[in-house]
């Protein structure tokens, strides 16, 4: 990534994690949570990077499981306010680049990328890294923003009227997402709901989505089995 979108980034810690104390932002994190550690399935003693790890808001689910956890960023604000979070959990910070990771072959049990990849062009590049860099017989779950769903149409439109980070976001398909590695791939979608609605109409929205396996859902995820 170049120095603009580090910067874009670096100005985002508060707005980011504010948005998931909001009722539908919570609902949010709640569902890509379960999402995330239903694909991952971090374990005690593992060892995991979480490439794009930004404030940490996902970050704390896998240290909870007991896992050691390496974070990764391009931003040092982001870092920085993961560091506040993270107090007395076995984790370590490392200010870096997922196109090019700063560790060697086989470094990590699993590895894990949620909503970064949307802002690298090179999706499959940094794919390869994230592969490179996991054990065989580990797993790589990567999540970002499904083109199917309302929530891109509208993001889309509102990069359009201001400057938002979307403008710099690539939605993409669940498919597409599945083609990024040479080995197959699961890939399920959650939030089926949308930012306005009522928190108990999402709640039902959301439960329908899932029993319906819809893969319309604002949040895609893959897990692939290196």
């Amino acid at each position: 990534m170049g120095k603009e979108k580090t910067q874009l980034f670096d100005e985002w810690p508060e707005a980011y994690d504010r948005w998931f104390t909001t009722p539908n932002g919570s609902l949010v994190r709640k569902y890509e949570s379960e999402l995330i550690l239903d694909l991952l399935k971090p374990k005690p003693s593992e060892v995991i990077l979480d490439a794009g790890c930004g404030t940490g808001v996902f970050t704390l689910d896998f240290l909870s499981s007991g896992s050691r956890v390496i974070g990764l960023d391009i931003s040092l604000p982001m870092l920085i306010q993961a560091g506040k979070k993270i107090k007395g959990f076995p984790f370590k910070m490392v200010l870096g680049d997922m196109l090019n990771l700063p560790f060697q072959k086989n470094s990590f049990d699993k590895v894990v990328s949620v909503t970064t990849l949307e802002f690298i062009e090179d999706a499959k590049g940094a794919v390869e890294e994230l592969f490179r860099v996991t054990k065989k017989g580990g797993c790589i779950v990567v999540a970002t923003l499904n083109s199917l769903s309302p929530w891109a149409s509208k993001r889309r439109a509102k990069a359009k009227e201001r400057h938002t980070i979307f403008k710099k976001a690539i939605f993409r398909l669940p498919d597409e997402l599945l083609s990024l590695a040479p080995v197959k791939g699961v890939v399920k979608t959650a939030i089926h709901f949308q930012k306005e609605d009522d928190p108990k109409r999402a709640f039902e929205i959301e439960q329908n989505g899932q029993r319906q396996d819809l893969n319309t859902g604002a949040f895609i995820a893959v897990c692939w089995k290196k």
